[in-house]
């Protein structure tokens, strides 16, 4: 097995203004991106992402800069795998696909 320090999670957190239908727009387009680009949402604008490694996450990092909206706040966190298993859940459990996305490799038999 490897280090659990080995794999990262980018979380990211994000409030978009959503007063007009232009704003509403460019809300539903980044949310759209961030899943398509494999983001699960672990709260209503909390999203986390798993990477091989550091050097994946920071690269990645980069093309996600290029797809921000330009009003509001996005903000990331880069945590180890091991970080990220120590986080607390106080109310209600792990989504579906919390459970799913893991660093074990997928094996199809």
């Amino acid at each position: 097995m490897e280090s659990p320090y080995r794999f990262m999670r980018l979380l990211l957190f994000f409030d978009l203004p959503m007063n007009t239908k232009e704003e509403r727009r460019v809300y539903t387009k980044f949310r759209k991106y961030l899943i398509t680009n494999g983001f699960t949402m672990l709260q209503y604008s909390v999203y986390a992402k798993i990477f091989p490694n550091r050097t994946s996450l920071f690269q990645y990092t980069e093309g996600l800069k290029r797809n921000l909206p330009n009003k509001g706040s996005v903000r990331i966190m880069a945590v180890t795998e091991k970080q990220y298993e120590k986080m607390f859940i106080l109310v209600g459990g792990k989504s579906i696909q919390e459970e799913l996305i893991t660093e074990e490799p997928l094996v199809i038999l």
